[in-house]
């Protein structure tokens, strides 16, 4: 099999995840899609560790190795964020991304009869 077929599909795969992360609202999806391009990365280094073993005539398979520490990183990941959505779902309410934005240090909600006087009262 030539390289070729499982670049193109790695890079499909990858512009997929990144369109889904810059495109998505819901941090569920933001994460799926992180992991879409984290298995595009996977492909990418078992297709070109196959193909280096082919032209080699040592066969260290260093990037099935790299793949297998990937795994074990996004497995890892994908734990602590779905934690974390979780977490921020029972306080909030929501998973909307662009909702959670108030969650930022020094944001405060602000209203058409916020003052600057009663804004400088709220920080003090």
């Amino acid at each position: 099999m030539h390289l070729a077929y499982p670049a193109v599909l790695s890079a499909l795969l990858f512009c997929t995840g990144l369109y889904g992360v810059l495109a998505r609202r819901n941090a569920i999806l933001v994460l799926m899609s992180v992991e879409l391009m984290l298995n595009a990365v996977n492909l990418n280094l078992v297709a070109f560790d196959v193909w280096l073993s082919r032209t080699a005539k040592d066969t260290l398979h260093s990037g099935q190795a790299l793949t297998l520490f990937t795994i074990a990183i996004a497995a890892a990941e994908i734990g602590i964020g779905l934690a974390i959505v979780l977490a921020v779902y029972r306080n909030r309410g929501t998973s909307d991304i662009d909702k959670l934005r108030d969650t930022a240090e020094g944001a405060e909600p602000e209203g058409p009869g916020t003052s600057a006087a009663e804004k400088a009262e709220a920080s003090a």
